[in-house]
């Protein structure tokens, strides 16, 4: 794949990520994000690229051809096309997925506090002389002391990260 191609040619010329960042123009963090497969180059910066590490393109893609044709520029980008769709829908699937554990997180909060209104306290009737009930109705009173006061925190962030992760029309 392209990230991995990256990496290899740039460690055989003996660049860093910061000095074949300088030779692009562009950040080290740039330069990051394509060899951890996170981004890819445009096909002006795949150009300068190759240059910079004196490389054909074709092999930075992937390719073994020896002999480069007039479509190089066609097929680079239908290349990178396909690597962008790819990286869409790796994308769209780590939506999906954070947008269900938000909405999951927005149904365990609903359900908590529905427990302990239903349960009403019960450690108030306890017999505190008693060291294990004693123990059990501080536990429990310091929890739903701390997930009364949180759960509304809580409750507006997961709701909050449900609508962001929502699907775009």
């Amino acid at each position: 794949m392209l990230s991995e191609n990256i990496k290899v040619f740039r460690k055989s010329k003996g660049l860093s990520q910061q000095e074949l960042a300088v030779k692009l123009n562009v950040v080290r963090q740039t330069v990051s994000k394509w060899e951890q497969g996170l981004s890819v180059p445009d096909s002006d910066l795949l150009l300068a690229l190759s240059a910079a590490l004196e490389t054909p393109v074709s092999a930075l893609l992937g390719e073994t051809a020896a002999v480069q044709e007039a479509d190089d520029l066609k097929a680079i980008c239908e290349k990178l096309e396909v690597i962008n769709l790819q990286l869409a829908r790796r994308k769209a699937a780590t939506r999906r997925m954070l947008h269900w554990l938000f909405l999951l997180a927005c149904a365990a909060v609903a359900v908590m506090l529905a427990l302990l209104l239903a349960l009403g306290s019960p450690y108030l009737g306890w017999d505190f002389g008693d060291p294990e009930t004693a123990v059990a109705g501080t536990l429990f009173h310091a929890f739903e002391w701390l997930f009364v006061r949180l759960a509304p925190l809580l409750l507006i962030c997961a709701g909050f990260g449900a609508f962001l992760t929502r699907k775009e029309m």
